[in-house]
């Protein structure tokens, strides 16, 4: 499952999408708009993404998760618009038979996707906006 939505995402349906009998380990990454950044109270994010190239962009890196790791299913859902505190703009998850797999397939999974595909994000204060990062940055841990 590669898709990205304009709507809340539904973080069981995704983690559903990648449970198999044979998965003994399933890493789930959900990341959640929170209420500050650098200083400033946070009311929400906006994320645009140039979707056709980011599509193939994410599938793309469940090609390499797949190559690198005994992986058994990979979804990678991102939300586009206005995503309110404490919503997922992203979920990532990943069943493999072991958990060291789901951990690094899962890890890599989103530190790829920060730096390599073209979703763009702006923070939305309570006196103005700014728009965060960009392609090529290295990922915050």
């Amino acid at each position: 499952m590669i898709n990205i939505v304009r709507h809340p995402i539904d973080v069981q349906e995704v983690l559903r999408s990648v449970q198999v009998p044979e998965a003994g380990a399933i890493d789930i990454f959900v990341g959640t708009t929170r209420n500050h950044s650098s200083g400033k109270e946070v009311l929400s994010l906006e994320y645009e993404a140039y979707e056709p190239m980011a599509l193939k962009e994410m599938e793309k890196i469940e090609n390499k998760v797949r190559s690198r790791w005994a992986v058994h299913r990979f979804a990678m859902v991102h939300r586009v618009g206005r995503v309110g505190i404490g919503e997922a703009s992203i979920v990532i998850a990943v069943s493999a038979s072991h958990r060291r797999e789901a951990f690094e397939a899962c890890h890599y999974a989103i530190d790829t996707l920060k730096r390599e595909v073209p979703i763009w994000k702006r923070e939305i204060f309570a006196d103005g906006e700014m728009w965060v990062g960009f392609q090529g940055e290295e990922p915050q841990e």
